[in-house]
């Protein structure tokens, strides 16, 4: 099978040099003038050493940059049912994205000189383990009076840096705990700062987006459709995405898993058990689970499913 890989990859890729166990090839994404994307055939991995691209996945490379043939031959040689044609994914009609406003209200929790009114805002926050830097990064603010008076607020921004969605929620025990704009919940949350190159990391809610760590998407809920905004970046992304949904969201966390599969996304899933929310976890845990998450197929997938 290797050797059948290799042919593909060299017809894709051109020309390469041996090294050790590693083919060097001239890197289609920073068109570098000498051989430096690295590939391992054996561990199914590649990096550049110029524009540090890299993936746990070869077939991510051909299926940018190879043509329909390869592609096909590829996936018969891993025997993958078939997966749906992306182009015709991207053809439909890309949404309007809406644009709000934050409340009249809002005060940044990070001014220096704070009102009195948002002491009881910080000693929330403190208590929920949340530092100055997780305040600063997440632009978190209150409302001391208004329709989401003592609530803590939390913003969203797209791609262009306007706000497109607020999390609310009290910090005085007042019903309902939160309250969000009437609006669509249809966005990619706080777009404007993901690194689609790296790591995305899908959660249930904002504050298990904060444990999980800056390149966190909350999915404000725990269901995903392929035709939100957010499953349609993630695979124009090609990014990798590791979820980790509460246990008593299992079952749709792996229907989430199998759409995410067929749409040929690397994706791993990370064990919360026996914590029953991300949220309550400490961080250094969080980020000891994420190191050890299994990377989903359609083999472990079924397992999974079985078991749930």
């Amino acid at each position: 099978m290797e050797s059948e890989k290799f042919r593909i990859l060299k017809s894709v890729l051109g020309s390469n040099r041996r090294s050790n166990q590693e083919y060097l090839f001239y890197c289609p994404y920073c068109e570098h003038h000498k051989p430096k994307l690295s590939v391992n055939l054996e561990k199914n991995v590649y990096k550049c050493w110029v524009c540090d691209t890299k993936g746990r996945n070869l077939y991510h490379i051909i299926r940018k940059f190879g043509e329909y043939k390869h592609k096909q031959e590829w996936l018969q040689l891993e025997s993958e049912i078939d997966y749906v044609d992306l182009e015709d994914f991207f053809t439909k009609a890309k949404k309007i994205e809406q644009v709000i406003s934050l409340p009249n209200e809002y005060i940044s929790l990070a001014n220096s000189n704070l009102a009195a009114t948002g002491f009881m805002a910080r000693k929330y926050l403190k208590e929920r383990g949340i530092t100055k830097r997780d305040i600063i990064w997440w632009k978190m603010g209150y409302c001391p009076s208004g329709e989401y008076e003592n609530r803590i607020i939390i913003p969203s921004f797209n791609e262009n840096g306007e706000v497109n969605y607020f999390v609310s929620r009290s910090y005085d025990n007042s019903y309902p705990k939160y309250k969000n704009p009437p609006v669509n919940r249809d966005v990619v949350f706080n777009d404007l700062f993901i690194d689609w190159t790296t790591d995305v990391i899908l959660v249930e809610g904002i504050f298990d987006a904060i444990v999980a760590g800056r390149n966190s998407v909350p999915l404000l809920g725990s269901t995903l459709r392929v035709d939100s905004s957010l499953f349609r970046k993630i695979v124009q992304k090609d990014a990798s995405v590791y979820i980790a949904l509460d246990p008593d969201a299992e079952k749709k966390a792996l229907e989430i898993i199998k759409n995410f599969l067929t749409y040929d996304v690397e994706l791993y899933k990370i064990d919360l058990y026996p914590y029953k929310d991300l949220g309550e976890m400490p961080r250094e845990e969080f980020r000891t689970r994420k190191a050890s998450a299994v990377r989903m197929n359609f083999d472990n997938l079924l397992q999974q499913s079985i078991l749930a």
